[in-house]
């Protein structure tokens, strides 16, 4: 990828991005596929004048070697370093830049009850700091081709081929095909606040969901529910971006109140395996039956990890016509996938998607049936027919998406 590409991408992540402020330190967790992309990134920073940057630097390679050669007992102990790492990162709050290149079968026949039994101990020390951190810093997911994921993408076309290809969908659904991405990026984030506060506007009760494909869904929002899109403000009053690209809209559901069937329109990648074609019935906001033409056994892994991952804890709005459904291509990522079509997130909720949430203590949200867990999994559920209806207290009806598409 030429240099231009590199540099304007790197700027939109810092500056719109994460929006790194002068003194502030950033911290990069990317994989070692992306090294001449990181250079840029970590210059774009001390170019904001940060004060310190640090790459956390990951291997999918490796981790799996790891994973098939060292004992459950070793792997999910958490050294002293490593909890003073999440601790110290806690404590300082560094932007938080992650850059995904994933291969979506990379963990392809591993043990999946050791990696989930692996998971939930290393998150019962670590989740803690994550909590401490939450809303305090800012942080923005990225992705970066690499060949294995490049060619999931394009299985027909030579590794080289494959990474242009990739690059180029990435290019355009960062907007980075235009004359001024950033004032493009303005223009867009504009945009996806006046839904937002269209639907806060709306004081909703519940949406209804229906689509041909059998998806027949109701959902409760929480009574304090407050919708957010693209840019956020974190408790210093900083604005950043956490997903680029983003094309949603998202809540908080009610933890009780789901009920219905929805079924899945694009594969999920979890854990490094794919799941295909799935069906997920809710009662009272559990899921009480999955099914899956492909990777039953690892949904339902992730979903046994906690009594949370059961719930809902996001509901995303995007329409079907947008700029990354347009392009035609199962990503077989999520930062893309859920940003191609109407999604929901199993598991943990995001406490500013609630009203007065700057306020409020663990206790209170507690007493707020938030739902907290140690996974927050995306899954895609748009269509080109569906149909989302919204009801207030007073039954006004609200017509939010007619044929996958906004329509307000």
């Amino acid at each position: 990828m030429n240099q231009k590409i590199y540099e304007t991408y790197a700027r939109l992540a810092v500056e719109n991005g994460i929006n790194v402020q002068e003194g502030q330190d950033v911290n990069i967790t990317a994989s070692t596929n992306c090294v001449d992309f990181v250079k840029e990134i970590v210059k774009v920073c001390y170019d904001n004048k940060a004060r310190h940057v640090h790459v956390n630097w990951t291997c999918d390679e490796v981790t799996k070697i790891s994973l098939i050669h060292e004992s459950e007992e070793s792997l999910s102990e958490v050294r002293p370093w490593e909890e003073a790492k999440a601790r110290h990162s806690a404590e300082t709050l560094p932007c938080l830049i992650y850059i995904s290149d994933d291969d979506p079968d990379a963990f392809a026949g591993i043990d999946l009850e050791k990696m989930s039994n692996v998971m939930r101990a290393r998150s019962k020390v670590l989740k803690k700091y994550r909590d401490m951190q939450e809303n305090k810093n800012q942080w923005c997911i990225i992705a970066v081709p690499s060949p294995s994921w490049a060619k999931a993408v394009f299985p027909d076309d030579d590794t080289d081929t494959a990474v242009a290809k990739l690059w180029e969908a990435i290019i355009k659904t960062m907007r980075m095909d235009t004359p001024d991405p950033v004032a493009a990026w303005k223009a867009h984030s504009a945009n996806i606040k006046e839904k937002c506060n269209k639907l806060n506007a709306m004081n909703l009760d519940y949406l209804h969901y229906k689509s041909s494909n059998g998806t027949d869904l109701k959902v409760k929002l929480h009574p304090r529910h407050f919708w957010l899109g693209a840019s956020e403000v974190n408790l210093s009053g900083i604005e950043f971006i956490a997903n680029m690209p983003t094309e949603e809209v998202f809540t908080m559901p009610l933890r009780d109140g789901v009920d219905g069937v929805v079924y899945s329109t694009k594969p999920l990648s979890l854990h490094g395996q794919l799941v295909e074609n799935f069906k997920v019935t809710f009662e009272g906001g559990k899921v009480v039956d999955v099914t899956a033409e492909k990777g039953v056994d690892v949904l339902n892994t992730m979903l046994d990890m906690d009594e949370s991952s059961r719930y809902l804890g996001e509901v995303a709005l995007v329409p079907f016509d947008s700029p990354i459904n347009q392009t035609g291509l199962l990503f077989s990522n999520t930062l893309f996938d859920e940003n191609a079509c109407c999604h929901f997130a199993f598991g943990m909720a995001f406490k500013n998607n609630m009203r007065g949430f700057e306020t409020m203590s663990d206790e209170d949200f507690k007493n707020e049936n938030f739902n907290d867990s140690v996974n927050h999994v995306d899954f895609m559920i748009g269509s080109a027919d569906l149909e989302i209806k919204g009801y207030d207290k007073d039954a006004n009806e609200y017509v939010i998406f007619e044929n996958g598409v906004w329509a307000i």
